[in-house]
């Protein structure tokens, strides 16, 4: 894999500045999505090109296709449990799939009748999907939002075990640019991805 990358400062002027986005790095067959993990889940995973001892999939696990929401979320990979960062390549049918399967962490009054359908919806689904702040390298929080994806059960085994192209361990990116002026500052190229529309809305 290899990762398109293009100066931070440059890439702003192709981000809105507010509303709720998916900000990533696609093409027409994939979309990189980000994960942290401690060393022996990271440094496993980016060897072998898939997942291993350690990784449950038992639990929710969040994948996030916006690559500084990841390292606000991570400290630039420098929290405990976080310090690898894996540049995952899934298949872009299969993450349209897991957007219109998700079910918003918020109440949203135009898909549910009512606060207990949605509670129960999300209870059952196995697709998680939340919008939070935007940060800036700093950490700032944006009027932009972005978004993540927690998946579990069925989905995180198709995830883990069929939709990933590949893995990549970019610690090492991650630290060169960890902290670096704006002015110098590089980060993954990434515009803003269409929404997927359900089948039969069209």
């Amino acid at each position: 894999m290899t990762l398109d990358w293009e100066p931070y400062e440059a890439q702003q002027a192709h981000w809105p500045a507010a509303g709720r986005h998916i900000l990533a790095q696609f093409d027409d067959e994939s979309v990189i999505v980000y994960q942290a993990y401690a060393l022996d889940i990271g440094l496993y995973a980016a060897k072998h090109g898939r997942f291993g001892p350690g990784f449950s999939f038992t639990r929710m696990s969040w994948i996030k296709p916006n690559f500084l929401w990841m390292m606000f979320r991570s400290g630039w990979g420098t929290k405990e449990g976080q310090e690898v960062t894996l540049a995952i390549r899934m298949q872009r049918a299969a993450f349209d799939e897991v957007i219109l399967a998700g079910v918003p962490t918020s109440f949203d009054p135009k898909r549910f009748a009512s606060e207990a359908e949605w509670r129960s919806a999300g209870a059952a689904a196995s697709v998680r999907l939340q919008w939070d702040p935007d940060h800036d390298p700093a950490g700032a929080p944006l009027e932009r939002r972005a978004i993540q994806l927690g998946i579990r059960g069925k989905t995180l085994s198709r995830f883990a075990t069929q939709w990933i192209e590949s893995i990549e361990d970019i610690s090492a990116l991650v630290a060169a640019q960890r902290g670096r002026p704006l002015s110098e500052l590089q980060v993954p190229r990434e515009r803003v991805y269409p929404m997927p529309v359900p089948p039969g809305t069209r």
